[in-house]
């Protein structure tokens, strides 16, 4: 069989995974491998008055202690330099000066010859601080709060006149929902090895979800040629957007690979993944008007957000609440609160799976003051135009969703009453939300070597954070060339590739895929051209539209009995080889449309009543994603979302102690994410749906999509079930009794 999309194949890698073949970045190693361990700062803001190294650098082994009082003098330090993903302001430099920006930021890097040494050396470093009290409450500083000068992406537009409205409209709410920051937590910690070359080169191997952007980064600060910092990042340990923007640990390792002429690693404490970039604390306000009959009249959606006091960090909170729904006057706002923390970082579904967990739960609230099914009101405002840009979706099947959802769950057997349904001692309730994220392709590149053997190589600087991306662009290359899978070999993971964005914003199948099928593509053409010429050639009068590549053959369309083998056609033409090289780049025609992946959430909730324990028995995501490449991988990401939503609707919490600036509960021991006895009855609809504006492919991403929209169906199901309205995430046992 050579028809591999759409066919749920196993992971390629799956194999290098389970028998610990797969290495990750502080797995690699060298001869005379040295260690760096990272002293981080006790205060969240101040300056450093003394810095004594002097007992740890006596120890036996210890190579080094860098410090703001003895780094090199570099062009960075003057420049600002800026790494792909950051937002506007001035990006963090490690041991620039003795000013401390944020709690556990890094002040020195020990390095030592074992690991044990270093560590041991770290806590003999003695710093002594001038302390200022930190700034670290969103809620507390909101009249500080400003508009930033530029946004992610769009700036959010208003349209009509929704203030006006809202005191117009005859049913209304009027709610604000908060909740803390959250940290990604990744298994894999951040780690660099950077491999010093006899060359003076690098060999450096990152934690990152693009490599090239890694090397960018420390090419331009280090002042190297791609040649002189070649990124390797074959296996990502999971990320979910920390490691899209180079960590300081990259910067640290390769100064002093850089200072010592020695290979060294350094990797972050689990402790210390707390110390940068997390999901920003938000306050959000949401105002709906609508008529009796629930159609909606006006809708303002006011956002406070948490960002450093150096970079100003944006996500699209609210542009959600402007092309969901049909509504004719909209206001949106959207305000920074600058607060004495690192900067926050993309985190699965940024902006998004904040934005719409406002916005739906303040749907469900309006569907009880108006007596309305919450699924009915949805299907009451639907709108197939994206009124926000007044762009028509390029596909939207949210009908088919909700419909085929709904129908899974037993929508229709819903008692609408708060607090009606039981079984035994606890309060049964049922909720549903519906979520909604951004289709990009961007830029990418992927070059292609088929051999005589049949063998084919394909690449692509693109990484796999776990999501499938060696497998589904495997599939897409067999597909296209018609070989078997295990024919097929593909590269990423490294800077000397062919170019590829960041992986995140669910783009990558989209951008690299394209790619891939677009070198597959030409390495076919030019086996038709060699075809053609092959005496009693049955593709001599042929098109190349008329050709199929099926089981290592080219075929005719018309009689797939006319065919010769993909080795045969090489063999008389000559070639031990095919090679091409190819660029996708978004089409004109998208920007005619909004594109979006949408998806209704069904949740079932079990709460004791005695102790407000919660229990999430049941839920049901229907995804309209269009083309699905791979069923397997992608009810995977789903899956993971779902759990991600549980964990963002009951668990996941950074607790700031604002007088010490820090987040205290800065482990897995208290920093509680959902474990094996959480997780209950999950299931997965893929509705089918064609698209053929998104790309050449139609696929829509399926990374970010599974956790939009599933803590507000758990909240709106906890509602229901006990007739009380949380509106602050996690919902703990404490909010509930």
């Amino acid at each position: 069989m050579t028809d591999y999309i759409g066919k749920p194949a196993n992971r390629v890698d799956g194999a290098a995974k389970v028998t610990g073949a797969a290495k990750y970045a502080a797995e690699f190693t060298a001869p005379d491998l040295v260690y760096g361990v990272v002293v981080s700062s006790a205060i969240a803001k101040g300056k450093i008055t003394r810095l004594d190294t002097s007992t740890a650098l006596a120890l036996e082994g210890v190579l080094q202690i860098f410090t703001h009082e003895n780094r090199p003098n570099l062009a960075w330090f003057d420049k600002n330099y800026q790494d792909e993903d950051a937002p506007p302001g001035a990006p963090f430099r490690p041991l620039y000066d003795e000013k401390i920006l944020f709690s556990m930021q890094p002040i020195a890097l020990v390095v030592a010859e074992t690991l044990e040494i270093a560590r041991y050396a770290a806590s003999l470093v003695q710093v002594e601080y001038e302390t200022e009290t930190p700034t670290t409450n969103l809620e507390a500083n909101r009249a500080q709060a400003y508009i930033p000068k530029k946004y992610k992406a769009a700036e959010p537009s208003p349209r009509g006149n929704a203030k006006e409205a809202i005191v117009q409209a005859p049913v209304k709410t009027d709610a604000t929902y908060f909740h803390t920051s959250e940290h990604h937590n990744p298994m894999e910690m951040h780690a660099s090895t950077v491999i010093y070359q006899p060359d003076g080169t690098l060999l450096i191997y990152d934690k990152t979800q693009g490599t090239q952007n890694s090397q960018k980064y420390i090419s331009k600060i280090f002042n190297l040629s791609p040649a002189e910092a070649h990124v390797v990042s074959p296996y990502v340990g999971g990320a979910f957007g920390s490691g899209l923007r180079p960590q300081y640990q990259l910067f640290l390792t390769v100064l002093a690979a850089q200072e010592l002429k020695r290979s060294v690693r350094v990797m972050l404490t689990r402790q210390q993944m707390f110390s940068f970039g997390h999901r920003p604390a938000t306050l959000q306000q949401v105002q709906l008007g609508a008529a009796p009959d629930g159609a909606l009249q006006a809708i303002i959606h006011e956002n406070f957000s948490e960002t450093s006091q150096f970079e100003d960090y944006t996500e699209n909170q609210v542009n959600w609440s402007a092309m969901l729904y049909n509504c004719s006057d909209v206001h949106l706002e959207h305000k920074l609160v600058a607060l004495d923390v690192y900067t926050p970082l993309d985190m699965r579904a940024p902006g998004g799976v904040t934005g719409m967990y406002a916005l739906e739960s303040a749907m469900d609230e309006l569907a009880y003051e108006l007596k309305m099914d919450p699924l009915e009101l949805r299907l009451k405002n639907y709108t197939d135009i994206d009124l926000s840009k007044d762009n028509p979706f390029s596909s939207k099947e949210l009908r088919a969703c909700y419909q085929q959802g709904a129908e899974r769950f037993g929508w229709s057997k819903r008692n609408p009453t708060p607090r009606s349904m039981r079984e035994g001692k606890n309060l049964v309730g049922w909720g549903l939300a519906t979520g909604a994220w951004e289709v990009k392709q961007q830029q990418a590149s992927a070059k292609a070597i088929l051999s005589i053997g049949g063998k084919l190589t394909v690449s692509s600087a693109t990484s796999d954070i776990g999501t499938g991306t060696y497998t589904i662009m495997t599939q897409i290359a067999a597909d296209t060339l018609g070989l078997p899978l295990e024919n097929v070999t593909f590269l990423l993971g490294d800077s000397s590739l062919p170019e590829a964005p960041l992986q995140g914003g669910s783009w990558t199948a989209a951008s690299v895929g394209t790619a891939v099928q677009m070198v597959c593509a030409q390495i076919g053409e030019k086996l038709f051209s060699q075809a053609r010429s092959i005496p009693n050639s049955p593709f001599a009068k042929a098109k190349f539209t008329d050709i199929i590549f099926a089981n290592g053959q080219m075929q005719l369309k018309t009689d797939p009995m006319q065919a010769l083998s993909i080795l045969e056609i090489m063999r008389q033409s000559g070639l031990s080889s095919v090679a091409g090289e190819a660029t996708a780049k978004p089409e004109a025609k998208q920007k005619k449309y909004s594109m979006f992946t949408h998806s209704a959430v069904f949740a079932e909730v079990k709460v004791d009543e005695d102790f407000g324990t919660v229990h999430v028995t049941r839920v049901i995501s229907a995804i309209a994603g269009g083309r699905v490449l791979n069923p397997k991988t992608a009810r995977s990401q789903i899956i993971g979302g779902i759990v991600w939503g549980i964990g963002m609707a009951l668990e996941e919490e950074s607790m700031l102690d604002h007088q010490f600036g820090r987040f205290m509960n800065h482990d897995l021991a208290e920093y509680h994410v959902p474990v094996n006895a959480d997780i209950h009855d999950l299931d997965v609809i893929f509705v089918e749906e064609h698209d053929d504006i998104v790309n050449p492919i139609g696929v829509k991403g399926m990374g970010e999509i599974g956790i939009v929209g599933t803590a507000a169906a758990i909240a709106n199901a906890i509602y229901h079930a006990t007739g009380k309205r949380v509106r602050e995430l996690p919902i703990t046992l404490d909010k509930l009794l």
